[in-house]
């Protein structure tokens, strides 16, 4: 077993690389593929004891199986298998294997469940129970007010740097997944707290010279230790605010690009326009973030071609 293990980690550090460097994905895409892989690993070393280039479609069917067995739901099933194939296309690509044992195997059909979708009023309730008589509720504020009126999502709003604002000219530079860059507008009244944190930042700096390094100080919003901030303080910072607003949805970052989307379209903004502003590849893809009546949809289809 010792010898397929070596193997299988060989190869999908390969993989990684690939996928990192070929592929370009974003680092957490390259993390969600990698684990999934490393899950298939691990089943098949225990079940079956064979290196990658030796795996068989049969094998892959009772994985499914594995994974139903163990209550994954349909969505994480079909992701799974995603990965999986991924990684057989690319040793396909690579001439370490003549067919891929995951080709002809199909994913559980699941419908699209959407999350829940704030009105407008519960995201300024939620933005409004931050608190503005400190430094780190003015810093938590203009995060909420430009992750809704820019509709990011959590990974590029931590990503932004200064030298992505251009309040001059009312935009922000974004860099969404696969590196791809995109310009999104940005309102008077983010722009009002973001640079009221700035002001803060700048105060702090000057208190506390050289407590930050280079790199950090490239990055727009820091945390109290003057580092990047992860996801998960984006994550609890919401779920406060939403607790203190009284609001039991169930909230998250994404929950605010959805709700971002949602009111674009009720407004009379194409899906065209909103495709651009999420920075969707593929539009069928920004579909999936609607709620409105399906003749509103269907009209505002009707008006672009795909």
């Amino acid at each position: 077993m010792a010898q397929n293990s070596e193997k299988w980690d060989k190869t999908i550090q390969a993989y990684k690389t690939y996928i990192r460097l070929e592929k370009n994905l974003s680092a957490n895409s390259v993390e969600a593929y990698i684990r999934d892989v490393t899950i298939f690993e691990n089943f098949v070393l225990r079940m079956y004891d064979v290196p990658p280039t030796a795996v068989e479609e049969y094998m892959v069917e009772r994985f499914l199986t594995h994974l139903l067995e163990r209550k994954h739901k349909k969505s994480s099933q079909a992701r799974e298998l995603s990965g999986v194939k991924s990684f057989f296309n690319y040793l396909l690509l690579t001439d370490k294997i003549e067919s891929s044992p995951a080709e002809f195997i199909s994913a559980p059909k699941s419908s699209r469940t959407l999350p829940d979708v704030l009105s407008v009023a519960e995201v300024e309730r939620i933005i409004r129970c931050t608190d503005t008589t400190t430094a780190k509720g003015r810093r938590d504020r203009a995060m909420l007010e430009l992750m809704y009126s820019c509709g990011l999502r959590v990974s590029e709003l931590i990503s932004l740097k200064l030298g992505d604002l251009f309040f001059g000219e009312g935009y922000i530079r974004v860099l969404g997944k696969g590196g791809k860059q995109r310009l999104v507008p940005i309102g008077r009244v983010a722009q009002e707290y973001v640079m009221q944190y700035l002001d803060d930042r700048k105060e702090r700096s000057s208190k506390e010279s050289g407590s930050a390094t280079t790199r950090s100080e490239e990055i727009l919003f820091l945390s109290n230790r003057q580092s990047k901030l992860s996801r998960v303080m984006v994550f609890n910072i919401i779920r406060q605010a939403t607790d203190a607003a009284g609001i039991t949805k169930s909230v998250s970052p994404h929950t605010f690009r959805h709700s971002f989307a949602t009111h674009l379209l009720a407004g009379g903004a194409s899906i065209r326009q909103v495709q651009e502003l999420l920075g969707h590849e593929n539009i069928t893809t920004t579909e999936i973030y609607t709620h409105l009546n399906p003749e509103h949809l269907r009209g505002a289809i009707d008006k672009i071609k795909l």
